[in-house]
Protein backbone atom coordinates (compact mmCIF):
# COMPACT_ATOMS: atom_id res chain seq x y z
CA UNK A 1 0.00 0.00 0.00
CA UNK A 2 1.28 3.45 -0.87
CA UNK A 3 1.93 5.75 2.07
CA UNK A 4 -0.30 8.80 2.61
CA UNK A 5 0.72 12.19 1.27
CA UNK A 6 3.63 13.85 3.07
CA UNK A 7 3.85 17.37 4.34
CA UNK A 8 7.22 18.09 2.73
CA UNK A 9 8.17 21.72 2.38
CA UNK A 10 8.95 21.24 -1.32
CA UNK A 11 12.04 23.44 -1.30
CA UNK A 12 15.01 22.11 -3.23
CA UNK A 13 17.48 21.23 -0.50
CA UNK A 14 20.25 19.53 -2.47
CA UNK A 15 21.17 19.27 -6.10
CA UNK A 16 24.12 18.02 -8.08
CA UNK A 17 25.13 19.38 -11.47
CA UNK A 18 27.23 17.23 -13.77
CA UNK A 19 28.55 15.11 -10.89
CA UNK A 20 31.23 12.82 -12.31
CA UNK A 21 33.60 10.42 -10.55
CA UNK A 22 36.55 8.82 -12.33
CA UNK A 23 39.08 6.45 -10.77
CA UNK A 24 42.09 5.04 -12.61
CA UNK A 25 40.60 6.15 -15.94
CA UNK A 26 37.37 4.29 -15.11
CA UNK A 27 34.21 6.41 -15.06
CA UNK A 28 32.05 5.35 -12.14
CA UNK A 29 29.53 8.22 -12.25
CA UNK A 30 28.90 10.44 -15.24
CA UNK A 31 26.93 13.69 -15.39
CA UNK A 32 24.61 12.92 -12.46
CA UNK A 33 22.04 15.69 -12.04
CA UNK A 34 20.15 15.05 -8.83
CA UNK A 35 17.47 17.04 -6.99
CA UNK A 36 16.51 16.18 -3.40
CA UNK A 37 13.67 17.94 -1.59
CA UNK A 38 13.07 18.59 2.11
CA UNK A 39 10.95 16.05 3.92
CA UNK A 40 11.06 13.47 1.14
CA UNK A 41 12.48 9.96 1.02
CA UNK A 42 14.33 9.36 -2.23
CA UNK A 43 15.19 5.74 -3.01
CA UNK A 44 18.23 5.11 -5.18
CA UNK A 45 18.12 1.80 -7.01
CA UNK A 46 20.29 0.19 -9.64
CA UNK A 47 22.22 -2.97 -10.47
CA UNK A 48 25.37 -3.95 -8.58
CA UNK A 49 28.28 -1.75 -9.59
CA UNK A 50 26.02 1.09 -10.68
CA UNK A 51 27.85 3.68 -8.57
CA UNK A 52 25.25 4.09 -5.81
CA UNK A 53 27.69 3.98 -2.88
CA UNK A 54 30.14 6.14 -4.83
CA UNK A 55 27.41 8.76 -5.13
CA UNK A 56 27.12 8.83 -1.34
CA UNK A 57 30.90 9.04 -0.99
CA UNK A 58 30.95 12.04 -3.32
CA UNK A 59 28.19 13.79 -1.37
CA UNK A 60 30.05 13.14 1.90
CA UNK A 61 33.33 14.49 0.49
CA UNK A 62 34.96 11.08 0.68
CA UNK A 63 35.45 10.71 -3.08
CA UNK A 64 37.05 13.26 -5.45
CA UNK A 65 34.61 14.37 -8.12
CA UNK A 66 33.91 16.86 -10.86
CA UNK A 67 30.74 18.93 -11.09
CA UNK A 68 28.84 20.78 -8.39
CA UNK A 69 27.07 19.80 -5.17
CA UNK A 70 24.80 22.62 -4.04
CA UNK A 71 22.78 22.76 -0.86
CA UNK A 72 20.19 25.49 -0.29
CA UNK A 73 18.85 26.07 3.20
CA UNK A 74 15.07 25.86 2.89
CA UNK A 75 14.56 28.40 5.69
CA UNK A 76 17.02 31.11 4.67
CA UNK A 77 17.26 30.49 0.94
CA UNK A 78 21.05 30.67 1.28
CA UNK A 79 23.58 28.15 0.05
CA UNK A 80 25.68 26.45 2.71
CA UNK A 81 27.46 23.21 3.49
CA UNK A 82 24.87 20.59 4.50
CA UNK A 83 25.01 18.45 7.61
CA UNK A 84 24.89 14.78 6.67
CA UNK A 85 23.93 11.79 8.79
CA UNK A 86 25.20 8.49 7.41
CA UNK A 87 24.31 4.87 8.14
CA UNK A 88 26.55 2.36 6.29
CA UNK A 89 25.65 -1.17 5.33
CA UNK A 90 27.02 -2.67 8.53
CA UNK A 91 28.66 -1.81 11.84
CA UNK A 92 32.18 -3.20 11.97
CA UNK A 93 32.71 -3.91 15.65
CA UNK A 94 34.74 -6.59 17.38
CA UNK A 95 32.16 -9.16 18.47
CA UNK A 96 33.90 -9.78 21.80
CA UNK A 97 34.47 -6.12 22.70
CA UNK A 98 33.10 -5.38 26.22
CA UNK A 99 31.73 -1.98 25.14
CA UNK A 100 28.03 -1.37 25.69
CA UNK A 101 25.77 0.70 23.47
CA UNK A 102 25.71 3.36 26.21
CA UNK A 103 29.53 3.44 26.34
CA UNK A 104 29.78 3.66 22.54
CA UNK A 105 27.27 6.48 22.09
CA UNK A 106 28.44 8.43 25.15
CA UNK A 107 32.06 8.34 23.99
CA UNK A 108 31.07 9.61 20.54
CA UNK A 109 28.95 12.47 21.87
CA UNK A 110 31.38 13.68 24.55
CA UNK A 111 34.75 12.49 23.16
CA UNK A 112 35.37 11.00 26.61
CA UNK A 113 37.32 7.72 26.84
CA UNK A 114 35.05 4.70 26.81
CA UNK A 115 36.29 3.54 30.23
CA UNK A 116 34.90 6.72 31.86
CA UNK A 117 31.28 6.14 32.73
CA UNK A 118 28.83 8.77 31.44
CA UNK A 119 27.30 11.27 33.80
CA UNK A 120 23.62 11.03 34.71
CA UNK A 121 22.80 13.84 32.28
CA UNK A 122 24.76 12.18 29.47
CA UNK A 123 23.05 8.87 30.12
CA UNK A 124 19.62 10.51 30.02
CA UNK A 125 20.49 12.19 26.72
CA UNK A 126 21.64 8.90 25.15
CA UNK A 127 18.53 7.09 26.39
CA UNK A 128 16.32 9.77 24.81
CA UNK A 129 18.18 9.46 21.51
CA UNK A 130 17.89 5.67 21.55
CA UNK A 131 14.18 5.90 22.36
CA UNK A 132 13.68 8.05 19.27
CA UNK A 133 14.79 5.13 17.07
CA UNK A 134 13.05 2.43 19.09
CA UNK A 135 16.27 1.19 20.71
CA UNK A 136 15.89 2.31 24.33
CA UNK A 137 16.14 -1.27 25.60
CA UNK A 138 19.56 -1.74 23.97
CA UNK A 139 21.40 0.84 26.09
CA UNK A 140 23.19 -1.63 28.35
CA UNK A 141 23.66 -4.41 25.80
CA UNK A 142 27.17 -5.26 24.65
CA UNK A 143 27.48 -3.73 21.20
CA UNK A 144 29.23 -6.76 19.74
CA UNK A 145 26.24 -8.94 20.68
CA UNK A 146 23.64 -6.92 18.80
CA UNK A 147 21.73 -8.37 15.87
CA UNK A 148 22.08 -6.70 12.49
CA UNK A 149 18.82 -4.83 12.89
CA UNK A 150 19.66 -3.69 16.42
CA UNK A 151 23.10 -2.47 15.38
CA UNK A 152 21.64 -0.47 12.50
CA UNK A 153 19.17 1.27 14.80
CA UNK A 154 22.08 2.22 17.05
CA UNK A 155 23.93 3.59 14.02
CA UNK A 156 20.80 5.49 13.04
CA UNK A 157 20.76 7.07 16.50
CA UNK A 158 24.40 8.04 16.04
CA UNK A 159 23.69 9.58 12.62
CA UNK A 160 21.02 11.85 14.08
CA UNK A 161 23.35 13.74 16.45
CA UNK A 162 23.61 16.56 15.65
CA UNK A 163 20.37 16.61 13.61
CA UNK A 164 21.35 16.36 9.92
CA UNK A 165 19.89 18.14 6.94
CA UNK A 166 20.11 14.94 4.92
CA UNK A 167 20.21 11.36 6.11
CA UNK A 168 22.06 8.89 3.85
CA UNK A 169 21.20 5.20 4.31
CA UNK A 170 23.38 2.81 2.33
CA UNK A 171 21.53 -0.53 2.18
CA UNK A 172 21.12 -0.39 5.96
CA UNK A 173 18.94 -3.49 6.24
CA UNK A 174 21.11 -6.11 4.54
CA UNK A 175 20.65 -9.41 6.33
CA UNK A 176 17.78 -8.29 8.57
CA UNK A 177 14.77 -10.49 9.16
CA UNK A 178 11.26 -9.28 8.29
CA UNK A 179 10.65 -7.87 11.77
CA UNK A 180 13.92 -5.92 11.71
CA UNK A 181 13.14 -4.57 8.26
CA UNK A 182 9.73 -3.30 9.29
CA UNK A 183 11.06 -1.66 12.46
CA UNK A 184 13.95 0.08 10.71
CA UNK A 185 11.90 1.41 7.80
CA UNK A 186 9.12 2.53 10.13
CA UNK A 187 11.56 4.44 12.33
CA UNK A 188 13.28 6.08 9.35
CA UNK A 189 9.93 7.11 7.88
CA UNK A 190 8.70 8.62 11.14
CA UNK A 191 11.95 10.52 11.67
CA UNK A 192 11.83 11.92 8.16
CA UNK A 193 8.27 13.11 8.62
CA UNK A 194 8.69 14.53 12.13
CA UNK A 195 12.02 16.27 11.47
CA UNK A 196 11.26 17.28 7.84
CA UNK A 197 14.67 15.99 6.82
CA UNK A 198 15.61 14.59 3.44
CA UNK A 199 16.43 10.88 3.31
CA UNK A 200 18.40 9.22 0.52
CA UNK A 201 18.22 5.44 0.68
CA UNK A 202 20.17 2.93 -1.38
CA UNK A 203 18.18 -0.29 -1.51
CA UNK A 204 17.33 -3.40 -3.49
CA UNK A 205 14.07 -3.83 -1.58
CA UNK A 206 11.45 -2.82 -4.14
CA UNK A 207 8.66 -3.56 -1.69
CA UNK A 208 10.06 -0.90 0.61
CA UNK A 209 10.45 1.49 -2.31
CA UNK A 210 6.84 0.99 -3.28
CA UNK A 211 5.65 1.51 0.29
CA UNK A 212 7.78 4.40 1.55
CA UNK A 213 9.59 6.27 -1.22
CA UNK A 214 8.33 9.63 -2.46
CA UNK A 215 10.72 9.57 -5.41
CA UNK A 216 12.82 6.87 -7.03
CA UNK A 217 16.06 7.31 -8.94
CA UNK A 218 17.33 4.51 -11.17
CA UNK A 219 21.11 4.87 -11.39
CA UNK A 220 23.61 3.04 -13.53
CA UNK A 221 26.64 5.31 -13.89
CA UNK A 222 24.17 8.07 -14.74
CA UNK A 223 20.51 8.63 -13.95
CA UNK A 224 18.44 6.44 -16.26
CA UNK A 225 14.98 7.25 -14.84
CA UNK A 226 13.36 9.09 -11.97
CA UNK A 227 9.86 9.69 -10.71
CA UNK A 228 7.39 7.86 -8.52
CA UNK A 229 7.83 4.14 -7.88
CA UNK A 230 4.99 3.38 -10.28
CA UNK A 231 6.55 5.49 -13.02
CA UNK A 232 10.06 4.07 -12.67
CA UNK A 233 8.98 0.44 -12.24
CA UNK A 234 6.81 0.63 -15.37
CA UNK A 235 9.56 2.13 -17.54
CA UNK A 236 11.80 0.56 -20.16
CA UNK A 237 14.95 1.58 -18.26
CA UNK A 238 13.88 -0.45 -15.22
CA UNK A 239 13.07 -3.50 -17.34
CA UNK A 240 16.50 -3.27 -18.99
CA UNK A 241 18.30 -2.86 -15.65
CA UNK A 242 16.34 -5.63 -13.90
CA UNK A 243 15.24 -8.12 -16.57
CA UNK A 244 12.50 -10.41 -15.38
CA UNK A 245 11.74 -8.35 -12.27
CA UNK A 246 8.18 -7.03 -12.11
CA UNK A 247 7.50 -5.25 -8.80
CA UNK A 248 3.85 -5.15 -7.87
CA UNK A 249 2.54 -1.56 -7.89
Amino acid sequence: MKHPARNACGACCLKTEGLTVTRDDLTILKDVNLHVHCGELTAIIGPNGAGKTTLFEALLGMSPHEGKIIYTDAHTGQERTPRFGYVPQSLNMERLAPITVMDFLSADRTRRPVFLKPSSAQRDAVLAELARVGAHALADRRIGALSGGEAQRVMLSLALVPPPDLLLLDEPVSGMDASGLEKFYGVADELRRSLDMSVLLITHDFGMVRRYADRVILLDQTILAQGTAAEVFAGAAFRAAFPGVRPEI
